[in-house]
């Protein structure tokens, strides 16, 4: 349960400002010291530096703060950005649109809004209720895990922002058009009876009430919104990058690019295969997809892993089962996973 830091008042609020410049600066100077940090630990342990064990704990060494220093600064910058996006704000901006023109403000809303794939479903539900189309609401169920700020700025952060955006656009066109197929395929029978009463029942769209706010209580959110993230985050992050260093240091590149690489024409499958029964998060996943890009594995490989491992999580297979059939559970699975092997091939062959 998140800790809401209470309202401010004008009175100093210039001390929040230079407080946010000087905390900006400081990230900025303390950021660019973690590659020497890291390499000066690392020489003080008594492994040699290139061996194995030394490539692996450097990796560590500079991966940890470095994920840790990024999740900081984008999740209190989206924070900032999520006073303005609350759920019920955006359950009324979906309510009433048409196919189409929803799908892609569903998606788009997804990318603003920092929601896990499990945190995801609530507003799923919610979006339902409030008489949302079906195709609507998994456009955005889709893109809130899948392409969020997170993912954009560790992929911009660790491997160049092409490939930050190369994701951003087929991330957003997997959630539009996976949606929008499953809209026209009018599925809402499919829904489970008490949900699909919900559907039924909503005549209206939600009524939003604005609370206004000040620049400093927008800070404060992004304070709690910090908080509250890395809380649940911190330790998926220290485990995915424990992995990554593992794949860093000790697994052989042919290895890995023979497995993962864009001449093994079942990679790509194989991967998407993979990454459903992982859990973790963008944050989590992120340190591992730079592992194997630095060991030879395909790009377009590496990222329907990435995509499987976040938009089709089995913890969120369960709790989607207590609003969904099997059967549109299974459609959302297919449409999803087609759209990801599609990536995943097109990248193959594009680079």
């Amino acid at each position: 349960m998140s800790t809401e830091l209470p309202l401010s008042t004008p009175r100093h609020g210039w001390s929040w400002h230079l407080g946010v410049v000087a905390f900006l600066i400081l990230w900025a100077l303390i950021y660019q010291q973690l590659q020497p940090l890291s390499e000066g630990l690392t020489s003080l342990l008594p492994v040699e530096r290139h061996s194995h064990t030394g490539e692996a704990i450097a990796f560590f060494l500079y991966d940890v703060p470095k994920v840790l220093f990024l999740l900081t600064l984008i999740v209190f910058a989206m924070g900032v950005v999520r006073s303005f996006f609350s759920p019920e704000k955006t359950r009324a901006a979906l309510s009433g649109r048409r196919e189409g023109v929803g799908n892609i403000m569903a998606a788009g809303l997804g990318v603003l809004t920092p929601f896990c794939s499990c945190s995801a479903v609530p507003l799923f539900l919610g979006f339902v209720s409030a008489g949302v189309p079906l195709g609507v609401t998994f456009s955005f169920l889709i893109a809130a895990p899948m392409v969020n700020e997170v993912a954009l700025v560790l992929l911009f952060g660790l491997v160049g922002w092409p490939v930050a955006l190369t994701y951003l656009g087929f991330g957003l066109a997997i959630a539009v058009v996976a949606g929008w197929v499953i809209g026209k395929l009018r599925l809402e029978g499919w829904l489970q009876d008490w949900v699909r009463d919900l559907h039924s029942g909503a005549s209206s769209p939600a009524t939003v009430t604005d609370t206004p706010l000040t620049l400093v209580d927008r800070y404060r959110q992004g304070i709690t919104a910090v908080r509250d993230i890395l809380a649940k985050v911190w330790l998926w992050v220290i485990l995915g990058i424990g992995m990554g260093a593992v794949i860093h240091g000790y697994v052989p590149q042919e290895l890995m690019a023979r497995i993962m690489g864009a001449d093994a024409w079942w990679s790509v499958p194989a991967a998407v295969v993979m990454g459903i029964p992982m859990y973790t998060n963008a944050a989590g996943v992120i340190p591992i997809v730079e592992a194997l890009l630095g060991k030879g594995a395909a790009l377009g490989t590496v990222l329907a892993f990435m995509m499987s491992v976040i938009a089709l999580s089995l913890p969120e297979m369960i709790i989607l089962r207590q609003v969904l059939t099997l059967r549109l559970i299974a459609v959302f699975i297919g449409v999803v996973a087609s759209g990801i092997l599609a990536v995943g091939f097109l990248f193959n062959l594009l680079f």
